[in-house]
């Protein structure tokens, strides 16, 4: 280790001793020293790679029957359960069919349970994500000329036949239908954002997601639940409207269902009336006696088998009109590659289909593990998620990642680990191989209400918008614009509003931080805001200046404006003033040269605190995280200017960045001083140096 140089102080206070530094190895050594690490091969390198790429391989390790399979087995039951009927609603938002829906909630539930890193966390089916693929599978069936509007349920789904009217734009392979077409599309996407999420991760960029503020998730919740309310109104009426596109969609099918009421079926309106009816009525019933209900009541599948049953027996299609899901079929079909020219179609839909789902994953990943005491790896949740979208694009299935409902029953049901998805994926495995034709007569308008009744918990999040705007009126701004611009524009583009606003909130926020003046706490050595707090003891001759934010280009206008108005001095206006006085009096009237005239310093610091009323300017550096190239050049300004004003410029509490970036940047030069005169620990020792100082140079302390 290396003594700091001796100051006068040494023998009154304690003394700094800095460590020596170690040698650091240049760009190109640290360079090669990691490729030669990960070039290196071994058995127990191959063997952590795996364990750290499936962690299934070291929990299930551990892993205690006794005190844990009870819990998975009940949980992965009633998640199976839960995900059957919705998967088949969720159906209807992608455009699919519900077999693809069963497909993905299968493959997704065995991909996570290998390489997720949360216990319990539901990898899935999630209604924003199938509304986003809907939108795109829906434009890109009309470029193909498909007619968008004939969904891919009910008994003619199957049509294979093209819209006459429309000129087909991508044409497909040879006897490829509607339900064909979009779920090419759907796994297309699928595979693209599966991708853009194993990069992410492989790259470490995990990080990426934290910049999703919750408030912009929480506004995103809100307008896609709008937007998905809106696109399930026709199956809850029975009406057939056109499938809008683009901006406005939300309006546009507002006003197309408003023209249609008259073409409304009786039997959907019947039917959906009393399925929200005992659906609400269930879920608040769950709500208010969930502290005694071990297991969630299956609302969901029992109105869909009680509705299948009427429906088949009363024969509510061929009567009365009544759409229904049609045929399901059982088994699975061979894979197939996604066409790659779709996916260069689709690359930039990807995106924002990517980054919601990861900022989802992680965010209900991180908040499961904080509350439970274990930890994730939010990296290995991208990888995890993207495994779950690459691997099953190629068995037709379509984009998937955590969803909050399905979470919060797997944690209410005890579940313990991610075995519980292995149970969830059997009951989904039971459906498809045995159970899926009997829903044949299942009608569209139940799967409606069955996803709008799903969305109770995003729209209620817009009776905490008050108390966010007491908290936080910037991140209610950015909740406001995020929803607004869903449910007015499109779902991508309130997607982006939110992030450009929330970082220009975090911009305004680092340009325009508080400023003030401090004063001391009565006999203390602390010092706090003269206007927040009362009975503070301003020091005669020093003006304590605090900056709550950092000092760089965007701001350092503002640091000085700041600075000047509440000091009552403009220190750059007044210096350049003084030098062309100086200028045209030949004389320069002594102005110091690199602050060793003490001469001149000391017959204008006569003068100056009878103009000025200070003789000091104290910064207190605590709240300034950092400094940058322009922030460096405003302080040196600064200190000059004042110095031709007599009046000086001291720094307190910088912390070691700051104090770095001072070093580096020249402002404290030899010819400055030392160091431990330019810098100080705390306000009061810069205060009481200054007073130290004045009292040396003009008239004694006591005096001051």
């Amino acid at each position: 280790m290396e003594a700091a140089p001796e100051s006068p102080q040494q023998g009154r206070g304690l003394v700094l001793v800095r460590r020596q530094p170690p040698a650091q190895k240049g760009p190109l050594e640290r360079l090669k020293a990691r490729l030669w690490r990960s070039c290196t091969c071994s058995v127990p390198r191959a063997w952590a790679l795996v364990q750290s790429l499936v962690p299934a391989t070291c929990w299930l390790r551990e892993y205690r029957p006794r005190e844990d399979l009870a819990g998975d087995v009940m949980s992965g039951l009633v998640i199976g359960i839960i995900l059957v009927p919705q998967a088949i609603a969720y159906s209807l938002l992608a455009g699919l069919q519900p077999i693809y829906s069963l497909y993905t909630s299968f493959f997704a539930n065995l991909i996570y349970f290998l390489m997720g890193t949360s216990r319990h966390v539901n990898v899935g089916i999630f209604s924003l994500l199938c509304l986003m693929v809907g939108q795109v599978v829906d434009r890109e069936l009309q470029l193909a000329g498909f007619d968008p509007s004939q969904d891919g349920l009910g008994p003619q789904g199957n049509s294979s036949i093209l819209n006459s009217s429309t000129t087909s734009l991508v044409l497909g392979p040879p006897g490829c239908g509607r339900d064909c077409h979009a779920i090419r599309v759907a796994t297309a996407l699928t595979l693209v954002a599966g991708i853009y999420q194993v990069l992410m991760g492989v790259l470490r960029l995990g990080f990426v997601s934290t910049y999703l503020s919750q408030p912009l998730l929480d506004g995103f919740a809100m307008g896609a639940s709008v937007t998905i309310l809106t696109s399930q109104l026709r199956h809850m009426l029975g009406v057939r409207v056109p499938r809008h596109q683009g901006p406005g969609m939300v309006i546009s099918t507002w006003l197309s269902l408003l023209r249609s009421l008259a073409q409304a079926n009786l039997c959907d309106v019947a039917t959906s009336a009393v399925c929200l009816a005992v659906l609400l009525a269930a879920k608040e019933l769950s709500d208010r006696c969930r502290h005694r209900l071990k297991v969630p009541l299956p609302t969901e599948l029992l109105v869909i088998v009680v509705a299948t049953l009427v429906s088949h027996f009363g024969q509510l299609h061929r009567r009365f009109g009544s759409s229904v899901a049609g045929d399901i079929p059982t088994g699975f079909v061979a894979p197939q590659a996604p066409d790659p020219r779709l996916m260069q179609r689709v690359a930039l839909d990807a995106v924002s289909l990517a980054l919601v789902g990861s900022a989802f994953s992680i965010s209900l990943a991180e908040m499961f593990a904080r509350s439970h005491g274990y930890s994730v790896r939010a990296n290995q949740e991208l990888l995890a998620v993207g495994c779950c979208n690459v691997l099953p694009a190629f068995f037709h299935c379509f984009a998937t990642s955590a969803a909050l409902s399905k979470s919060l029953v797997k944690t209410a049901t005890g579940c313990r680990t991610q075995l519980s998805s292995v149970v969830s994926a059997a009951v989904v495995l039971l459906v498809l191989l045995v159970l899926a034709p009997l829903f044949w007569d299942l009608q569209r308008s139940v799967l409606a209400c069955i996803i709008v009744v799903s969305l109770r918990g995003a729209l209620r999040k817009v009776r905490g918008l008050p108390r966010l705007w007491r908290l936080s009126p910037a991140d209610a701004l950015v909740w406001v614009a995020t929803a607004a611009t869903c449910v007015l524009v499109t779902t991508e583009a309130g997607l982006l509003a939110g992030v450009l606003l929330s970082l220009l909130s975090l911009a305004g926020r680092t340009q325009r931080p508080r400023a003030a003046l401090l004063a001391r706490i009565g006999d203390s050595a602390f010092y706090e805001d003269a206007t927040e707090f009362e009975g503070l003891v301003p020091q005669p001759g020093v003006q304590v200046f605090r900056f709550a934010g950092p000092l760089y280009y965007a701001n350092k206008d503002f640091f000085l404006r700041s600075l000047y108005s509440l000091t009552g001095l403009d220190a750059g206006r007044s210096a350049a003033t003084r030098r062309e006085r100086g200028s045209e009096m030949g004389a320069g009237e002594g102005e110091p040269v690199d602050g060793k005239d003490l001469g001149s310093m000391t017959s204008r610091a006569r003068l100056v605190p009878m103009v000025t009323g200070f003789h000091t300017v104290v910064i207190d550096c605590a709240p300034l995280l950092f400094l940058d190239v322009a922030g460096m050049a405003t302080l040196k300004d600064l200190r000059r200017d004042y110095w031709a004003l007599g009046v000086t410029l001291l720094l307190a509490c910088c912390n070691p960045s700051v104090r770095d970036s001072l070093k580096r940047g020249g402002f404290l030069s030899e010819d400055q001083g030392p160091e431990d005169e330019q810098l100080f620990p705390s306000v009061h020792s810069a205060v009481e140096a200054a007073r130290a100082r004045r009292g040396e140079l003009v008239v004694p302390d006591s005096a001051l």
